[in-house]
């Protein structure tokens, strides 16, 4: 999503890979958003379609909290305009200056606000604020800093997913962590003990909470149906063999076929650890206590 210049008047912008667009990105979003009204602007948020690392340092990549489609929905609710760049080598080895040239020409910005800790430009690891500004000035653009919210990152939210501490991302975040990908078919052993199940198809590239058992909220896309649920990570050590992880969800006081039909899991709670179990009478027993745990929570 490019504006031309010619049909564009002035921006506010912002730069950054918003992963998550959590919190602490909000507050950067809000602050443009404000400034635009203020100055008869557009606000403006740039990011890319993929997180540099990925060809900066392909082995240092994280996984994603928000993918691509979802990140723009994000900053859109929030009232900026999304602008995907593509990164590539070219937009690695730009510089800040030209960086700052790009914006103004290309973007026509005015004001561009930048987190606390944010840095753009192949040589920004070595540039203060102050150097920033000078650069921006340079090119008719006024640089400003957003206001910080402290301990919140898309790597601390990513370290709390991964560690299972739902609750602790939430917070950061300002809303539950989800995925949302397709109903893939399973063995359908779920549904002869009494448990069935949505096997999700686990999104390339995303962060998956540690494994174990979950309280959540199930939304079907289709009709925009929400559900309480319990949402299982794991291997099911008791049914079957080999560390290939699954994500399923038994959705309570529901009964429909999903396959083929996209969902959100919005996790709210971890109940605890995927274990095995002596026999399937056992592993039914431990399920209907999961599952009064879920209406209990609720």
């Amino acid at each position: 999503m490019i504006f031309p210049t010619s049909s564009m008047k002035g921006c506010v912008a912002a730069i950054g890979t918003f992963d998550g667009v959590h919190r602490g990105h909000r507050s950067v979003l809000e602050a443009i958003v404000s400034m635009a009204k203020e100055n008869d602007l557009e606000p403006v948020a740039i990011t890319f379609d993929r997180h540099p690392l990925s060809l900066i340092a392909p082995d240092r990549c994280p996984s994603a909290l928000t993918p691509l489609n979802k990140k723009k929905k994000l900053i859109s609710e929030a009232g900026a305009h999304p602008v995907v760049l593509s990164f590539d080598d070219p937009l690695r080895n730009t510089t800040a200056a030209q960086w700052m040239k790009r914006l103004a020409e290309d973007f026509n910005v005015k004001t561009l606000i930048i987190g606390y800790d944010n840095t753009f430009g192949c040589d920004g690891v070595n540039l203060s604020l102050e150097d920033y500004r000078r650069i921006g000035k340079e090119n008719g653009i006024e640089v400003l800093t957003a206001p910080e919210i402290k301990g919140v990152s898309s790597s601390a939210i990513r370290k709390s997913v991964k560690a299972g501490e739902l609750e602790k991302a939430h917070e950061m975040l300002g809303r539950p962590y989800s995925i949302t990908s397709k109903v893939e078919k399973g063995n359908s052993l779920g549904h002869t003990i009494g448990f069935p199940t949505a096997n999700i198809e686990i999104p390339e590239g995303i962060a998956i909470p540690k494994p174990g058992v979950y309280i959540a909220i199930v939304k079907i896309l289709s009709d925009g149906s929400k559900h309480k649920a319990m949402v299982n990570i794991g291997s099911r050590p008791t049914v079957m063999r080999g560390d290939h992880t699954v994500i399923e969800a038994h959705i309570l006081d529901w009964d429909g076929n999903l396959y083929g039909q996209e969902i959100t899991v919005r996790f709210l709670k971890r109940i605890r650890d995927e274990k095995k179990f002596e026999s399937i009478d056992a592993l039914k027993h431990q399920l209907a206590q999961d599952r009064d745990t879920v209406k209990n929570y609720f």
